[in-house]
């Protein structure tokens, strides 16, 4: 007699993004790589390492910056005041636009980023330390020219 097959049991009904196509993007907590995922969804699961990564709630402000240490790009949630790198471990600095100052170095012209009230600035390329403030404009006018 045979043995009567049971049904297959009927697949989950694939997630449909909204009508107007809106994504967002955020960084894989696992892997660092770039994510895009349509508006509305809580979590996404990265192709490439297969980690789960949240999705912060709408409407919060996200920014990004470099790290300092092994140069990933690190997503956080504006207004943090330091950010930890998942890589390296390496604690960056998370100033807001208002707060930092720009100056090329005094050796290799690398355009470098700095605190407001620094007196100096190491260059992370070729390791020279640029004076900033009143002195560093009068050279920064001589290499300009």
């Amino acid at each position: 007699m045979p043995v009567p097959l049971a049904p297959y049991p009927t697949p989950p009904a694939p997630y449909t993004p909204p009508t107007n196509g809106a994504q967002s993007q955020l960084v894989c907590s696992g892997c660092r790589n770039l994510l895009v995922y349509p508006v509305g969804a809580t979590s996404v699961c990265c192709a490439v390492c297969n980690a789960v990564t949240s999705v912060p709630p709408p409407g919060t402000e996200m920014a990004q910056l470099v790290c300092g240490g092994c140069h990933t790009l690190l997503m956080y949630i504006r207004g943090a005041t330091s950010v930890q790198c998942s890589c390296c471990h390496t604690v960056n600095l998370a100033l807001e636009a208002n707060q930092v100052a720009h100056v090329n170095c005094g050796n290799c012209r690398m355009l470098l980023m700095y605190q407001y009230g620094a007196r100096s600035v190491k260059c992370a390329v070729c390791n020279f330390v640029t004076s900033v403030g009143t002195s560093a404009s009068t050279t920064e006018q001589k290499f300009s020219t």
